[in-house]
């Protein structure tokens, strides 16, 4: 696999990953010297079951977004290059690149092509690491909830439906005033 360096007049440098001539990329996409593919797709035997990407808040740079991370580490996962996800997304391979180093913040409809490229759903790009299992630990911690919790188990649903319209009111009423 060759190691893209830069682009020049719509001609695309890079190096060969065997002999490590710097080259302009060829049309037959071999290199001049050792005449090895630059975009070697490496043989694969048995295909990983995809598991979902699991972030967390900790281990991700302060100014690193989530999206960034996450198509990254699936992209690798599913062993494609920059330029492979960038021709299952009919985009150009420079936008990959800027979605995943930062530069470039994907839109709706890229994230839905980068999704359907990985064969992941959209909000698994979009995860920042807390699972429901954690905002539920995170919400019984909470006092006021855990108080709240014994007297709820009880009521039916239209119970739920009429202290649900009464928290609405009474914010609605707060914003209202402040």
């Amino acid at each position: 696999m060759a190691t893209m360096l830069a682009p020049v007049d719509s001609r695309e440098v890079v190096r060969c990953d065997d002999c490590q001539l710097v080259q302009f990329r060829t049309f037959s996409n071999n290199c001049r010297r050792c005449k090895t593919p630059l975009d070697s797709v490496p043989e694969v035997v048995a295909l990983p079951i995809p598991a979902l990407v699991k972030h967390t808040v900790e281990t991700l740079p302060s100014n690193q977004l989530p999206v960034a991370a996450a198509v990254r580490s699936l992209r690798m996962r599913a062993g494609l290059s920059q330029r492979q996800l960038a021709l299952r997304m009919s985009v150009p391979r420079t936008y990959v690149s800027k979605i995943e180093n930062e530069k470039a913040c994907p839109t709706l409809g890229s994230l839905e092509r980068l999704a359907e490229a990985l064969r992941v759903r959209v909000c698994d790009l979009l995860k920042t690491g807390r699972t429901t299992e954690d905002e539920i630990r995170e919400l019984v911690q909470d006092d006021f909830i855990s108080e709240l919790m014994p007297y709820t188990r009880k009521l039916s649903g239209l119970q739920w439906s009429s202290v649900l319209n009464q928290v609405r009111e009474l914010t609605a009423v707060s914003r209202r005033s402040a």
